[in-house]
Parts: structure tokens; C-alpha cells; sequence
């Protein structure tokens, strides 16, 4: 059997192509899985539970199949969907995970999360990050109606757009020390994260041991995942 991970989906019902490859990717390869962990961004935004967006209740009921199917589904918040909540949750069927995880898995400390906490070069975004997770501006926002959510959410990616346009590659990638620090601090074998839509597998040398960072890409054309057996991790792509 097999543990697979994912992130960075940002569904929406503006790109139905990637909702049919995700929900064939739960018939077919999930559903085949030990469990399944998706690391944030699996919706391109979330204004609320209660939200009455279709999309949200078929997602909802896809990964309720999947539980009934015997495979776990664990959820790590993006910095997309980071106010997805306990009745999606229920909903759903998923466990919510916190920001950082350690997973034992075949013999190996493999450690999970987003990965946007990694970015520290790009501090404009922390300073944003760290507003928006404020316990009572969320629930502030959370108490607007959901019309104005909408455009604030809206107008907020729309300025996320324009301002990531004129950063440099660097800037939005993780920050090496950044990554050393969490590794060290969780004595990890293996990160998996993804966020910077980078797709690859980084080795680091740490105290005499390789250490290995994997990266998902975003679904945009295809979609990837880590398969992770007692015998290898592997960094798979697949067409929708």
C-alpha cells in the first residue's frame, strides 16, 4: 500500500478541468491509498463554511466517498483556504492537520506542511500572513456577509497577482536556512510541502545525512503527487 500527497489544486469553478482530474485522481489513485494528505491550497480561495458554492459541496461529497472507501484524508491549510473550517471538515470527512506535521512512514520522520512559512526572503508576505491569521480578524471577516467576502477576496487576490508579478524567482522561493532550521528542529528525513509550484526533489547534507526535500507542483496542466511505499518516494505526474 502507498501514502500520497498533494497540494496546491486551487480549485475553482473558473477551471473545471482540473475539478475532473481531482475527482477522477480520488476514484482512481486515492481510493487505492493507505491515506491521503493534502497540503494546503486545494481550493484557490475560502471565504467561509458557509459558503454555498456548488463546487464546495461536491468536493465535499467526493472526499466523504473516499473515507467510506477506508482511506483516511488529512488536510493541511494553504494560504488560499487557511479558513477552511470544522463543519467542511465534518462535511468532508477530513482530519484537520496543524501547520507542521511529523508523519512516521515506512522507518522514515517525514515532515509536512504548506511551505509559504519557508518563503522568509519574501517579507512582505509574512507581514501579510500574519495579519490575516490574527484569531479576531478572521473572525471579523468571518461575521461580514458573504457578498462582501467575496470581493474582498476578490480585490485580495487580483492585488496578490500584481504584486508576486513584480517579485524575483528568489524572493518567492524557500529560504535554505529557513528550511535547515525546521528540518534540524523536527529531526525530519524527508520534507514535503508545496506553495512555491516547484516541482522537484532537493537533497541537503545535515550533520553527516542526506536530507531530502520533495515539492508538489500546482495542477495547472497536470497534476502531481508524492507516492510514498515502505520501498521509495516518488514525485509522480499525471495528465488529467
Amino acid at each position: 500500500m502507498c501514502t500520497l500527497f498533494i497540494a496546491d489544486l486551487h480549485l475553482s469553478e473558473h477551471e473545471p478541468a482540473i475539478t475532473a482530474g481531482f475527482l477522477r485522481f480520488l476514484r482512481e489513485d486515492a481510493s487505492q491509498a493507505d491515506s491521503l494528505y493534502i497540503l494546503g491550497d486545494l481550493f484557490d480561495y475560502w471565504i467561509g463554511d458557509d459558503d454555498d458554492n456548488p463546487l464546495h459541496s461536491e468536493i465535499a461529497a467526493a472526499l466523504k466517498i473516499l473515507k467510506k472507501q477506508g482511506v483516511t484524508c488529512y488536510f493541511i491549510h494553504g494560504n488560499r483556504d487557511f479558513l477552511i473550517g470544522s463543519r467542511f471538515a465534518k462535511e468532508s470527512g477530513i482530519i484537520l492537520l496543524p501547520q507542521e506535521k511529523v508523519l512516521e512512514l515506512y522507518g522514515k520522520r517525514v515532515l509536512i506542511l504548506h511551505g509559504d512559512t519557508l518563503c522568509t526572503d519574501d517579507e512582505g508576505y509574512q507581514q501579510y500572513r500574519k495579519r490575516v491569521h490574527t484569531p479576531w480578524i478572521q473572525r471579523l471577516f468571518l461575521l461580514l456577509p458573504l457578498f462582501i467576502r467575496q470581493k474582498i477576496a476578490e480585490k485580495m487576490r487580483a492585488n496578490s497577482q500584481s504584486i508576486n508579478s513584480r517579485k524575483s524567482e528568489v524572493i518567492m522561493d524557500v529560504n535554505q536556512q529557513a528550511v535547515i532550521d525546521v528540518v534540524e528542529q523536527y529531526q525530519a528525513d524527508w520534507m514535503i510541502h508545496g506553495h512555491t509550484h516547484r516541482p522537484a526533489v532537493h537533497k541537503t547534507l545535515l550533520q553527516n545525512k542526506i536530507v531530502y526535500r520533495g515539492v508538489l507542483g500546482a495542477w495547472h496542466h497536470q497534476g502531481s503527487m508524492f507516492k510514498v511505499t515502505d520501498k521509495s518516494i516518488d514525485l509522480i505526474f499525471f495528465p488529467f
